[in-house]
């Protein structure tokens, strides 16, 4: 059986001009992997509300989930979760279990929960609260699609609080090649092992070493024994 899909959303005008340099999706990727998720595809649009309500509709018809991030803070430019209301077709108002605990976490740090940090526990309705154990904002869950903050600390404590709860499949068993050759000299060696091992996805990643082109080739699959197959008649056939 197939392993579930997912994709991600991250939003933000502050991706796209290059002003914050995104580190989620490379860590979403890793945990999807642990997990035997796989991750298909990743957008980043900007705060504007057809593009958010555009591609949540899109990914979440074409994934099994989708994890946004970015976009659920106290000000104004925070509309996520509005729009995923939206792309949803359902209200959104502050929720009393999302109100509860940020006056909980507001009062034990003596700071006062005003209209722009109430504006954290406005909930599409019928959405799941998700965990947040560094800053107490919630995230939520509606449908397939898992709405979570933009601050990598806080995005990967949302993770940690969703993944238990998904159903994943078998995590892919990867192996590593360091190659001292171009590209070009090993193309062919590899469209072969791609051929027999067609289970498997063989990846070659190009890099420089002291001015030589040099490749990592990159053997994954879900079956050990296999990866192991392919990796050894790789490393026979290029005599290394």
């Amino acid at each position: 059986m197939a392993n579930p899909t997912a994709a991600m959303l991250v939003i933000g005008d502050e991706i796209l001009s290059g002003r914050t340099r995104d580190s989620n999706m490379h860590y979403l990727a890793k945990e999807l992997t642990k997990r035997g998720i796989d991750l298909k595809e990743a957008r980043v649009v900007s705060d504007d509300p057809q593009a958010i309500q555009d591609a949540v509709k899109a990914l979440s018809q074409g994934f099994d989930h989708v994890f946004t991030s970015g976009g659920i803070g106290p000000t104004h430019d925070d509309i996520t979760a509005d729009n995923i209301a939206a792309a949803f077709d359902v209200g959104i108002d502050v929720r009393a279990d999302a109100r509860q605990v940020l006056e909980g976490h507001y009062a034990a740090n003596g700071i006062e929960l005003n209209a722009a940090r109430l504006r954290m526990a406005r909930v599409p309705d019928g959405a799941v609260l998700i965990d947040n154990p560094v800053s107490a904002a919630p995230g939520f869950t509606i449908g397939n699609v898992h709405v979570m903050a933009g601050v990598p600390a806080i995005f990967e404590a949302m993770v940690a609080s969703v993944l238990p709860q998904l159903t994943g499949g078998a995590p892919l068993m990867s192996q590593n090649l360091r190659v001292h050759r171009g590209e070009g000299d090993i193309a062919e060696t590899l469209a072969a092992l791609a051929r027999d091992f067609a289970d498997l996805s063989i990846g070659c990643y190009p890099f420089q070493q002291d001015g030589v082109f040099c490749v990592n080739v990159v053997v994954r699959g879900a079956d050990g024994a296999r990866v192991n197959a392919a990796m050894a008649r790789l490393t026979h056939e290029l005599d290394l």
